[in-house]
């Protein structure tokens, strides 16, 4: 049979027509059988495709060749009467659209199509395939998505392969590089369907209403008790002449037609619950919650979480220097015990931290800031603290002292043992002025702990650019200059520490961090061995995936909203995958290498040269380590309100231009504007947990990226290229998790720590609406996954053996 031309089948041209009648055919259940037969449907009622011939071709070559487990047979028609007849239709593992478009089905075939799918039918569109059935709601549903019109004429793209276990993307390249015809999309079908593969905008000219940075190409979903399966790919017959788009239908057929399992659930917003598990404190109590500002999970599944040390909004805060009582906060650690879901105080330690609110001469972000668990938790029941003790201040010269120290929890009761505590490591701070502490902790694989410390640098006093001014100070120590600590080889702050803490309380130094603390050149110049990474502004997050060892950090940039051909780039927020020790910038340079100008006295609002990423030299007068500082690695992640992975024309000298309207943007997913990075985990699926709750095996591998606000700013799942991380590779694929982490009124608004528990769960700390205190937002949140296994069921598939 030849279709006739009915048009072009524009849904605009015509009414819709209203919904199948039901129908009466009888079909197998689940359709076809362990004989695997595939009825590809090329029927169109428009002009037929060109590629429709080398589409038939190439599916019958697919079947007929891999392993003999996953081989089927071909039939391909154009006669859409084989819809309506059960017997014929019902041999049938999967049924391929490769069709030109336009209503090629009377409201019968459709209905059988329909109960095709009811019965388990598997179902697969290609490219053209979008258009089919252009007035049924029900096929539109089947497809996933519509085009706004005709696809982008044939130009080589970028597809981000996100999916990395999928059979129909599992050996593709993470960025597949391929010449086809792009469709836009009506509706971003995201968050209804399973994405496997997106296109890259920036790396083609689309056609008129484009999608953006989330552009769907290829995705699947369990629909209407059957299988779904849809790309947008193979526009031109060249396409089913590469072997990579072979693969891509080899494993969409298998998954299909019952050969094999997969997930088609896992990105689907609706199978995610986000839940509060903690109350709103009783008044003048911080009974469930104090100022969140870490997590951790233990093995069993308990929950302690930190308050910094801000109290109840109702409690006086002491600001008088001359007062002994100066910013004297309680940093809380609280216990969610998921088995009860009861909270429980653990203790509290008094801490210089609750300073509040003001100008950076009046408030103070030390207190309690970071929890991490021994290894061996459950056994010893150690708990390693970072934090500000109030009794170690002193109150003339504005200097405190900030340590880690190991205490002992009553695993039975959750109290913490005060009196226990072993300090390992302690380092003075400034605090006559605000900000940047740091505070994350992470363990690796070998036992070695990771310690975040800020720059404990004003963010005031140079314009919102590098944070480098030498003149203000307060008895003779600098406030404004990170070059004191951040870009220091003997200073502790500004930094990311490495130790390994002994089980007398002390600790030894890894080989492989950045210095080994006996570095005396140029004259005397000073290291310290605990420095794993320097050029850090304010890591207060940190995560290390045993399973690479690889450290994950993120750190907040200055204050400048706009970048200056004078000073440098704006204010950039950081997220750096680190593979070896190094230093990474601040305050010399950040991003991708991109140089800040130097100043310094008699005059430091008067520029310098710019600073050298290659080989940076410390010149400043507070500095007490090395001159000659390591090159600087670029970073991973940065974005500032003008969006993400801004870059610039560079000069000669590699000097970028920093003129807004030259910029590009290389991380088009995100931007900032009120920004605070909130580095996140990396998932790990455990394959052989029988948790009902975890997230699917999708996300392995991913590592999550987050800011402390939920606006425009970042709160994705991003995936790495092996072969350039830690070296300043960009990510390849970035998955939105704003609506399954949910943000706006209601939700998570101000995201300050995540974890995943082991029972593949999700926790999160709310910090709430305020600063330095709590209120009934703050709160401990945990997301589940309900989508349920991979489909079909395993008594389901056509040949057991491929289970």
């Amino acid at each position: 049979m030849t279709a006739s031309l009915l048009g072009s089948g524009s849904i605009a041209s015509a009414e819709p027509y209203p919904k199948p009648p039901a129908t009466t055919l009888s079909l197998p259940s689940p359709p076809g059988g362990a004989n695997v037969r595939v009825l590809v449907f090329h029927g169109s009622a428009t002009a037929e495709s060109p590629a429709v011939e080398a589409g038939i071709a190439a599916i019958e070559t697919i079947g007929l060749t891999g392993p003999a487990a996953s081989r089927f047979r071909t039939v391909a028609t154009d006669d859409p009467a084989v819809f309506t007849n059960a017997k014929q239709l019902g041999r049938y593992n999967a049924v391929v659209f490769l069709t030109g478009g336009g209503d090629v089905l009377d409201p019968e075939q459709e209905a059988g199509l329909e109960a095709y799918l009811e019965a388990g039918g598997g179902f697969v569109g290609i490219h053209e395939a979008a258009r089919t059935e252009p007035y049924s709601d029900w096929f539109t549903g089947l497809i996933g998505a519509r085009p706004t019109g005709a696809p982008s004429s044939t130009q080589r793209a970028v597809v981000e392969v996100g999916d990395r276990v999928h059979p129909a993307t599992k050996s593709l390249p993470l960025q597949w590089k391929r010449p086809d015809k792009w469709f836009n999309w009506a509706e971003n079908p995201s968050g209804k369907v399973h994405t496997v593969a997106r296109v890259k905008e920036n790396s083609y000219t689309p056609a008129a209403k484009g999608n953006g940075w989330d552009h769907p190409i290829s995705w699947c979903r369990d629909y209407d008790g059957g299988r779904s399966f849809y790309t947008g790919m193979g526009g031109t017959a060249d396409s089913f002449a590469e072997t990579d788009f072979r693969d891509h239908l080899r494993g969409a057929l298998a998954w299909t037609t019952r050969i094999s399992q997969a997930d088609c659930k896992a990105t689907i917003d609706a199978n995610y619950t986000a839940e509060r598990v903690t109350q709103a404190n009783q008044p003048g109590q911080n009974d469930q919650i104090g100022e969140p500002h870490g997590l951790v999970v233990a093995p069993d599944g308990r929950v302690l979480y930190i308050g910094r040390g801000g109290a109840d909004s109702s409690r006086p805060v002491v600001t008088d220097w001359n007062n002994p009582d100066i910013g004297k906060g309680q940093g809380e650690i609280h216990v969610y015990d998921p088995k009860t879901k009861k909270v429980s105080k653990a203790g509290a330690l008094t801490v210089f931290g609750n300073k509040g609110g003001g100008d950076e001469l009046v408030k103070n972000e030390e207190g309690l800031l970071g929890i991490e668990l021994d290894p061996d938790f459950m056994t010893n029941g150690w708990v390693y603290l970072h934090y500000t003790p109030h009794s170690e201040i002193d109150r003339e010269t504005h200097m405190a002292e900030r340590r880690v120290s190991r205490f002992t929890l009553d695993l039975a009761t959750n109290r913490l043992d005060l009196a226990s505590e072993k300090v390992l490591l302690d380092w003075p701070v400034q605090i006559h002025s605000c900000c940047h502490a740091g505070g994350g902790m992470a363990w690796d694989s070998k036992g070695n702990l990771y310690i975040a410390t800020g720059d404990n640098n004003s963010s005031g006093f140079s314009g919102g650019y590098s944070g480098n001014n030498p003149q203000p100070n307060f008895k003779g120590v600098s406030f404004a200059d990170a070059r004191r600590t951040a870009g220091n080889t003997n200073n502790l702050n500004g930094k990311i520490l490495r130790i390994h803490p002994e089980d007398d309380g002390t600790y030894t130094l890894p080989e492989g961090n950045l210095f080994t603390g006996e570095e005396t050149a140029e004259g005397g110049g000073k290291t310290r061995g605990e420095i794993y990474v320097m050029g850090v502004r304010n890591p207060a997050r940190i995560f290390v995936d045993k399973q690479t060892d690889i450290l994950y950090a993120g750190w907040v940039g200055p204050d400048a909203g706009a970048p200056s051909t004078t000073w440098g780039p704006a204010k950039y927020d950081t997220f750096a995958a680190i593979t070896e020790a190094g230093n990474h910038g601040w305050p010399y340079c950040m991003g991708n290498n991109q140089p800040y100008r130097d100043r310094n006295l008699p005059d430091p609002a008067q520029p310098l040269g710019w600073y050298d990423c290659d080989a940076p030299k410390n010149e400043s007068p507070n500095n007490d380590g090395l001159v000659n500082l390591p090159p600087v690695t670029p970073n991973t992640i940065w974005y500032s309100p003008q969006g993400g992975g801004v870059d610039y024309p560079r000069d000669a000298n590699g000097i970028p231009s920093y003129k807004q309207e030259e910029q590009k943007l290389l991380l088009p997913w995100l931007k900032g504007g009120g920004q605070a990075t909130m580095n996140g985990p990396v998932y790990r699926f455990d394959a052989a947990g029988d948790s009902a709750v975890k997230w699917p095996a999708y996300w392995d591998g991913k590592w999550f990226v987050g800011d402390f606000y939920d606006g425009d700013q970042p709160r994705h799942a991003v995936l790495t290229d092996p072969r350039t991380v830690g070296k300043g590779g960009l990510p390849v694929h970035a998955e939105s998790l704003k609506k399954i982490i949910p943000t706006g009124t209601g939700g998570i608004r101000n995201l300050m720590d995540w974890k995943f528990a082991p029972d593949g769960s999700l926790y999160v700390l709310d910090y709430g609406r305020g600063f330095f205190t709590s209120d009934s937002n703050s709160a401990l949140w945990r997301v589940t996954y309900k989508g349920g296994g991979a489909t079909p069921a395993a008594d389901q598939l056509a040949r057991k053996a491929e289970q």
